[in-house]
Protein backbone atom coordinates (compact mmCIF):
# COMPACT_ATOMS: atom_id res chain seq x y z
CA UNK A 1 0.00 0.00 0.00
CA UNK A 2 1.40 3.35 -1.02
CA UNK A 3 1.32 6.08 1.59
CA UNK A 4 0.56 9.62 0.58
CA UNK A 5 1.94 12.62 2.40
CA UNK A 6 -0.42 15.57 2.72
CA UNK A 7 1.18 18.99 2.88
CA UNK A 8 -0.76 22.17 3.47
CA UNK A 9 0.72 24.55 0.96
CA UNK A 10 0.98 28.20 1.94
CA UNK A 11 1.33 30.05 -1.33
CA UNK A 12 0.98 33.51 0.20
CA UNK A 13 4.73 34.09 -0.17
CA UNK A 14 4.45 33.82 -3.95
CA UNK A 15 3.84 37.44 -4.94
CA UNK A 16 5.62 37.81 -8.25
CA UNK A 17 5.67 35.94 -11.52
CA UNK A 18 9.41 35.35 -11.05
CA UNK A 19 8.64 33.52 -7.80
CA UNK A 20 6.01 31.43 -9.61
CA UNK A 21 8.55 30.59 -12.31
CA UNK A 22 11.11 29.61 -9.67
CA UNK A 23 8.51 27.38 -8.01
CA UNK A 24 7.78 25.70 -11.33
CA UNK A 25 11.48 25.21 -12.07
CA UNK A 26 12.16 23.70 -8.66
CA UNK A 27 9.23 21.27 -8.34
CA UNK A 28 9.63 19.01 -11.35
CA UNK A 29 9.98 15.79 -9.33
CA UNK A 30 7.45 16.62 -6.62
CA UNK A 31 3.69 16.37 -7.11
CA UNK A 32 1.79 19.09 -5.31
CA UNK A 33 -1.94 19.02 -5.20
CA UNK A 34 -4.70 21.06 -3.68
CA UNK A 35 -7.54 18.96 -2.25
CA UNK A 36 -10.65 18.59 -4.36
CA UNK A 37 -12.83 20.81 -2.20
CA UNK A 38 -10.32 23.66 -2.23
CA UNK A 39 -9.29 23.65 -5.91
CA UNK A 40 -11.84 26.10 -7.30
CA UNK A 41 -11.34 28.60 -4.49
CA UNK A 42 -7.56 28.32 -4.83
CA UNK A 43 -7.74 28.95 -8.57
CA UNK A 44 -10.00 32.00 -8.17
CA UNK A 45 -7.79 33.48 -5.41
CA UNK A 46 -4.62 32.95 -7.43
CA UNK A 47 -6.07 34.55 -10.56
CA UNK A 48 -7.21 37.59 -8.57
CA UNK A 49 -3.92 37.87 -6.65
CA UNK A 50 -1.82 38.02 -9.83
CA UNK A 51 -4.30 40.15 -11.80
CA UNK A 52 -4.54 37.53 -14.52
CA UNK A 53 -6.66 39.70 -16.87
CA UNK A 54 -3.96 42.42 -17.00
CA UNK A 55 -1.01 40.07 -17.56
CA UNK A 56 0.88 39.65 -20.83
CA UNK A 57 0.52 36.39 -22.72
CA UNK A 58 3.80 34.85 -21.51
CA UNK A 59 2.99 35.72 -17.90
CA UNK A 60 -0.46 34.18 -18.23
CA UNK A 61 1.27 30.98 -19.33
CA UNK A 62 3.36 30.97 -16.14
CA UNK A 63 0.23 31.38 -14.00
CA UNK A 64 -1.59 28.63 -15.91
CA UNK A 65 1.37 26.24 -15.59
CA UNK A 66 1.51 26.95 -11.86
CA UNK A 67 -2.23 26.30 -11.49
CA UNK A 68 -1.93 23.14 -13.57
CA UNK A 69 0.94 21.83 -11.45
CA UNK A 70 -0.77 22.55 -8.14
CA UNK A 71 -4.40 21.76 -9.01
CA UNK A 72 -3.84 18.76 -11.27
CA UNK A 73 -6.29 20.10 -13.87
CA UNK A 74 -5.53 19.99 -17.57
CA UNK A 75 -4.79 23.12 -19.57
CA UNK A 76 -8.22 22.94 -21.22
CA UNK A 77 -10.04 22.68 -17.89
CA UNK A 78 -8.03 25.58 -16.49
CA UNK A 79 -8.86 27.68 -19.55
CA UNK A 80 -12.57 27.06 -18.96
CA UNK A 81 -12.26 27.93 -15.28
CA UNK A 82 -10.28 31.10 -16.02
CA UNK A 83 -12.97 32.17 -18.47
CA UNK A 84 -15.62 31.69 -15.80
CA UNK A 85 -13.61 33.76 -13.31
CA UNK A 86 -13.05 36.51 -15.91
CA UNK A 87 -16.78 36.67 -16.68
CA UNK A 88 -17.38 36.93 -12.92
CA UNK A 89 -19.49 33.77 -12.89
CA UNK A 90 -19.40 31.84 -9.62
CA UNK A 91 -16.71 29.19 -9.67
CA UNK A 92 -18.73 26.19 -8.52
CA UNK A 93 -18.60 22.57 -9.57
CA UNK A 94 -21.25 21.92 -12.18
CA UNK A 95 -21.24 18.17 -11.83
CA UNK A 96 -22.27 15.68 -9.19
CA UNK A 97 -20.07 13.03 -7.70
CA UNK A 98 -22.46 10.25 -8.71
CA UNK A 99 -24.35 10.10 -11.93
CA UNK A 100 -27.88 8.87 -12.22
CA UNK A 101 -28.24 5.74 -14.26
CA UNK A 102 -30.85 4.90 -16.81
CA UNK A 103 -34.02 3.28 -15.55
CA UNK A 104 -34.04 -0.45 -16.16
CA UNK A 105 -36.59 -1.46 -18.73
CA UNK A 106 -36.14 -5.18 -18.35
CA UNK A 107 -36.44 -6.78 -14.93
CA UNK A 108 -34.78 -9.85 -13.52
CA UNK A 109 -38.08 -11.67 -14.15
CA UNK A 110 -37.64 -10.87 -17.85
CA UNK A 111 -34.13 -12.35 -17.74
CA UNK A 112 -35.52 -15.52 -16.15
CA UNK A 113 -38.25 -15.69 -18.79
CA UNK A 114 -35.66 -15.28 -21.56
CA UNK A 115 -33.57 -18.06 -20.00
CA UNK A 116 -36.67 -20.28 -19.85
CA UNK A 117 -37.50 -19.52 -23.49
CA UNK A 118 -33.91 -20.26 -24.55
CA UNK A 119 -33.98 -23.54 -22.63
CA UNK A 120 -37.21 -24.61 -24.35
CA UNK A 121 -36.06 -23.65 -27.86
CA UNK A 122 -32.33 -24.37 -27.65
CA UNK A 123 -30.92 -20.81 -27.63
CA UNK A 124 -31.85 -19.68 -31.10
CA UNK A 125 -30.37 -16.62 -32.75
CA UNK A 126 -31.34 -13.25 -31.33
CA UNK A 127 -33.74 -12.45 -34.18
CA UNK A 128 -35.48 -15.84 -33.98
CA UNK A 129 -35.83 -15.51 -30.20
CA UNK A 130 -37.27 -12.00 -30.57
CA UNK A 131 -39.82 -13.28 -33.11
CA UNK A 132 -40.82 -16.04 -30.66
CA UNK A 133 -41.40 -13.50 -27.88
CA UNK A 134 -43.36 -11.13 -30.13
CA UNK A 135 -45.51 -14.06 -31.27
CA UNK A 136 -46.06 -15.23 -27.68
CA UNK A 137 -47.33 -11.78 -26.72
CA UNK A 138 -49.32 -10.79 -29.82
CA UNK A 139 -50.71 -14.12 -31.03
CA UNK A 140 -51.03 -16.07 -27.80
CA UNK A 141 -51.63 -13.03 -25.53
CA UNK A 142 -49.09 -14.19 -22.94
CA UNK A 143 -48.74 -11.09 -20.72
CA UNK A 144 -45.37 -12.26 -19.38
CA UNK A 145 -43.81 -11.38 -22.74
CA UNK A 146 -45.15 -7.80 -22.90
CA UNK A 147 -41.79 -6.11 -22.23
CA UNK A 148 -39.67 -8.71 -24.00
CA UNK A 149 -41.77 -8.33 -27.17
CA UNK A 150 -40.35 -4.80 -27.53
CA UNK A 151 -36.70 -5.73 -27.01
CA UNK A 152 -34.10 -5.11 -29.71
CA UNK A 153 -32.02 -8.02 -30.91
CA UNK A 154 -28.84 -6.35 -29.65
CA UNK A 155 -30.26 -5.82 -26.17
CA UNK A 156 -31.44 -9.42 -26.07
CA UNK A 157 -27.77 -10.43 -26.15
CA UNK A 158 -27.10 -7.98 -23.30
CA UNK A 159 -29.78 -9.72 -21.20
CA UNK A 160 -28.12 -13.05 -21.94
CA UNK A 161 -24.94 -11.65 -20.34
CA UNK A 162 -26.63 -10.66 -17.06
CA UNK A 163 -25.73 -12.63 -13.96
CA UNK A 164 -29.15 -14.24 -13.46
CA UNK A 165 -29.27 -15.73 -16.95
CA UNK A 166 -26.68 -18.54 -16.62
CA UNK A 167 -28.05 -19.52 -13.22
CA UNK A 168 -31.55 -19.88 -14.66
CA UNK A 169 -30.26 -21.98 -17.57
Amino acid sequence: MMRVMVIDMNDQQLHTLAQLQAFLDGTVAVDFAVTGEERYGFIARTLRRFGYARLKRADKGVVLRFLGRVSGYSRQQLTRLVERVRSQAPLLKRYRASRTSFARTFTSADVLLLAHTDTLHGTLSGLATKKLMVRAYRVFADARYERLATISVAHLYNLRKRSGYPRAR
